[in-house]
């Protein structure tokens, strides 16, 4: 009884398997429709976009030691612009401005972006490397994201649009107008760009300055809103190779910060020279300017005085009155008798 049982139970399981068997086949032989999601990973999708990439721009961006933190700031902003920068450690100020076409070397990187702080000042080197050119400029009217604080804002990433006024049409403003082009333009399908064009970067010359912004398209109709940072360049030198060789153009209208400051020191001192000349030449009108002590023309008007019969012009000593003599006499005699009774 025992083994009938058994072997109604492993028939019964046997039944049961091949039925999900034949279900499993029936499943497998009907048409199926795509509608598995797609399960590529993001290695294989990066690799099919660098296939496609062929603008492979690389901007290294960072800054000698002694940046202040708006500076700083500033920098940050700019690498968040760039999807396609690369950052490094500060650079000592000792160190040759050469030395940087090797860090871009070994960072795979063809153009630079380096902030240089002087004092309170900020310059920037935007180089081409290896092969140049450079352009030399000083950093004003700094405002950061965070100072501004605008409406506008854009997807992290995402690629600009570039806007350059007329004015670049002498051969020195297109030198600039390339190396800025290639520097600010996110390179289609970058591996780290997102493929929206959502912001626009203007740069316009004006006061023979170069003026930055940046502004989120809001609707297609044109409608922008500021996003931020603000800057301005203005351009000192432009050089033939990287951090060096010739010196192709030079900014004639350029006034750098330490003649400034001694113009405006000079414009101070104007005042104190102009009040120093004035006190010399009251002192130079005024009469008895050799005298010690200040001398007063009508002093001698009432003084008397008779020329001799000689015409020697010698003043006569005036006689003291004979009443003046009898009281020094008569204090004198009681004096005396005063001494003499107090000795008895």
């Amino acid at each position: 009884m025992k083994a009938s049982t058994k072997v109604k139970a492993n028939h019964k399981k046997l039944g049961s398997l091949k039925s999900k068997r034949k279900a499993k086949r029936a499943l497998l032989s009907q048409p199926q429709l795509n509608t598995a999601p797609d399960t590529t990973s993001t290695t294989e999708q990066h690799s099919a976009k660098a296939k496609k990439w062929i603008n492979k721009q690389r901007v290294l961006v960072f800054s000698s030691r002694g940046i202040s933190h708006r500076y700083r700031h500033l920098m940050t902003d700019v690498k968040d612009m760039l999807p396609h920068a690369k950052s490094e450690s500060k650079m000592d100020k000792k160190d040759e401005k050469r030395v940087i076409n090797e860090i871009c070397e070994m960072k795979n990187c063809n153009k630079c972006l380096f902030f240089e702080p002087r004092k309170e000042h900020l310059y920037l080197w935007m180089t081409n490397v290896p092969d140049g050119p450079t352009g030399y400029f000083l950093v004003e009217s700094v405002h950061t994201m965070q100072e501004l604080k605008m409406t506008g804002n854009s997807l992290k990433g995402s690629r600009p649009l570039l806007s350059f006024d007329a004015n670049f049409t002498l051969p020195h403003q297109q030198v600039f107008k390339e190396l800025l082009t290639q520097v600010f333009g996110t390179p289609k399908l970058h591996p780290k760009s997102q493929p929206f064009i959502d912001h626009v970067m203007t740069f316009c010359w004006l006061d023979q300055r170069i003026w930055f912004r940046n502004y989120q398209i809001v609707q297609e109709t044109g409608a922008l809103a500021e996003i931020g940072p603000r800057f301005v360049l203005n351009p000192i030198k432009l050089f033939a190779g990287s951090f060096q060789g010739e010196k192709i153009w030079e900014n004639p209208h350029f006034i750098s910060p330490a003649s400034r400051r001694r113009m405006l020191k000079l414009s101070l001192a104007h005042k104190y020279v102009h009040r120093k000349d004035q006190q010399q030449a009251h002192k130079a009108r005024r009469p008895g300017k050799d005298a010690t002590v200040r001398v007063d023309v009508t002093d001698d008007v009432l003084v008397t005085s008779r020329d001799d019969e000689d015409g020697s012009g010698e003043e006569e000593a005036v006689a003291p009155p004979a009443v003046a003599v009898r009281r020094g006499k008569m204090k004198r005699k009681k004096r005396r008798g005063g001494a003499s009774g107090g000795a008895a």
